[in-house]
């Protein structure tokens, strides 16, 4: 038998395994099927192509304003899902019985697939680990010492944007730059490593490798739930095997990227490791001076038990888990940021006479704490990052038969009052973040208006009554509990530095051709040029402000 005959009767087998599973849930009525949602386009896909389509914007609108605060969705094969922005049922999911709803076995499978046992990956004892490890790295007085860092950073952007601006106003894909910028911040302030000069374009393996994994990984949105099941087929190199046989792009791409990133990855922590043992001196002497995320991770990890310290293999995943994850995130949110102050030269204006002022005050480079603190800075970024959100959604798993309270009781299919819903082991919750952060009933009738200044005043009672369980300003932006982004501080800080380099020395207005950007919804949203285009993109038109 040939290999790709074995490949083909594994395929079939697994297949037929997975549908038979699937198709089960048919077969059963469920406490949900009383919970009113959408109908099901079709036997086999359900409610998913549109939850997962990149125009699927209207369909998210529907269900945050045409149907109750917990909505029935279906998945793949009848499988019931829950969308949910219920304060109460957020509560509960997230902090009170977080327990009860775990990352899916899927998603789990996926971060092991590509990184390794990750923070994002891992449950139960190992994540609290890993967590507890981690949150003091991304401390304040860890920020503050990041600033220099970034500050220098950023000049380098500016210094290169500015040399192909000149004395003229040009268009420019300002996303490939911030993109490019976030990828060096991540590399110097979180793995201690250079990933892009920000000269001309140069080839970096690894930096390439962690551009390219987001996007390697989405190719399979629509197969992402069998994941668990390829984790199941045996061990890595079997896996590897396996992949190594299948004649499909996408396969291939994604598995040259995970081979790159692991090689690489390996190289910087063996580095590091040395670095430490032969001193602080030899630690200065590295890329981002010892203060970098893994170099301070490495330091706290040897200082730790054997119990609560990190093997090699999570070490490792925690870089490839930081990279990725901070990169895409921060770098579309500050590329949404820049084309609401291209087509708002007011909010441009107030936003750049608070940081002239400020620099007059502190220096160029404005120290950490007065930054993060300046007030009209501050406002823009929550209600961008509010209206905004960079992942609009993300998954939970229900791990046992358990019961999801809710805020106010609502009507269920068959006209009965529902004050609580039974949630059967096995349910996929979806945490609806841009839902909750555009919810009228809570942020008012101006919900859906770009307002900075709703911040700078008391938010309203139906705001802070509301006790939802964001890490980040009465929003799930950067979702909450012990699943919360630990990373959202070094985000913020990256966002706020690049404005208060670039906003004093340009000039900010949309290009000829903004009117055919289109966002596109994923797992992080993204603009394109049209909405045939693949290719992350956003122009706008910059010039050098006379001083």
């Amino acid at each position: 038998m040939t290999s790709l005959s074995l490949f083909l009767v594994i395929v079939a087998t697994s297949t037929s395994f997975i549908i038979w599973r699937l198709a089960r849930s048919l077969i059963s009525s469920s406490p949900l099927d009383n919970v009113p949602g959408p109908k099901s386009l079709s036997y086999s896909k359900g409610n998913i192509e549109k939850l997962f389509d990149r125009t699927g914007w209207g369909f998210l609108d529907d269900l945050g304003t045409k149907y109750n605060k917990v909505v029935r969705l279906t998945g793949l094969f009848g499988h019931r899902m829950l969308y949910v922005f219920d304060p109460t049922a957020l509560q509960y999911i997230v902090l009170k019985d977080a327990g009860a709803y775990e990352i899916p076995e899927w998603a789990q499978a996926i971060n092991h697939l590509t990184v390794g046992p990750s923070i994002l990956g891992v449950r139960g004892e190992t994540h609290r680990k890993q967590r507890k490890i981690l949150n003091p790295v991304f401390s304040v007085k860890h920020m503050r010492s990041l600033a220099p860092i970034f500050y220098a950073i950023a000049h380098k952007l500016c210094t290169s944007i500015d040399a192909q601006v000149g004395h003229r106003a040009i268009e420019l894909d300002i996303m490939a730059w911030l993109s490019r910028v976030s990828l060096e911040l991540i590399g110097q302030g979180g793995l201690g490593c250079s990933l892009d000069m920000l000269e001309k374009p140069t080839p970096n393996v690894f930096g390439d490798a962690l551009k390219d994994m987001t996007a390697a990984i989405f190719a399979f949105a629509e197969l992402q739930f069998f994941s668990k099941h390829v984790k199941k087929l045996g061990p890595a190199w079997f896996r590897d095997t396996l992949a190594n046989m299948i004649p499909i792009s996408k396969i291939t791409r994604l598995r040259n990227t995970i081979r790159t990133i692991e090689t690489e990855s390996v190289k910087i922590l063996r580095a590091k490791k040395i670095a430490l043992q032969a001193g602080e001196a030899k630690v200065t002497e590295q890329v981002g001076e010892g203060k970098d995320i893994m170099s301070v991770l490495l330091k706290a990890n040897m200082n730790a038990s054997v119990d609560e310290g990190l093997s090699d293999a999570e070490l490792l995943a925690q870089m490839g888990t930081l990279a990725a994850a901070a990169t895409d995130t921060t770098s579309n949110a500050l590329t949404k940021m820049m084309e609401i102050l291209a087509h708002d030269s007011g909010i441009q204006e107030r936003l750049r006479a608070e940081i002239t002022e400020a620099q007059g005050q502190y220096g160029k480079d404005i120290p950490h704490d007065e930054l993060v603190a300046l007030p009209y800075m501050d406002a823009f970024c929550r209600e961008t990052l509010r209206l905004y959100p960079p992942v609009p959604q993300i998954m939970r798993e229900a791990q046992n038969d358990t019961i999801m309270p809710l805020s106010k009781p609502m009507v269920g299919v068959d006209g009965a009052s529902i004050q609580e819903i039974i949630v059967p082991a096995g349910t996929t919750i979806v945490i609806a973040i841009r839902s909750w952060n555009l919810d009228k009933d809570v942020w008012g009738d101006n919900a859906l208006e770009f307002k900075p200044e709703r911040w700078m005043n008391p938010l309203p009672s139906t705001v802070t009554e509301s006790r939802i369980p964001g890490v980040y300003s009465n929003l799930m932006t950067f979702h909450g509990g012990g699943r919360s982004c630990v990373g959202f501080k070094f985000s913020q800080l990256e966002i706020k530095v690049l404005l208060s380099v670039l906003l004093p020395k340009f000039r900010i207005s949309p290009a000829g051709n903004t009117k055919d950007v289109v966002w596109n919804l994923s797992g992080i949203q993204y603009p394109t040029l049209g909405r045939e285009s693949n290719k992350p993109a956003f122009p706008i038109t910059m010039e050098r402000i006379s001083i």
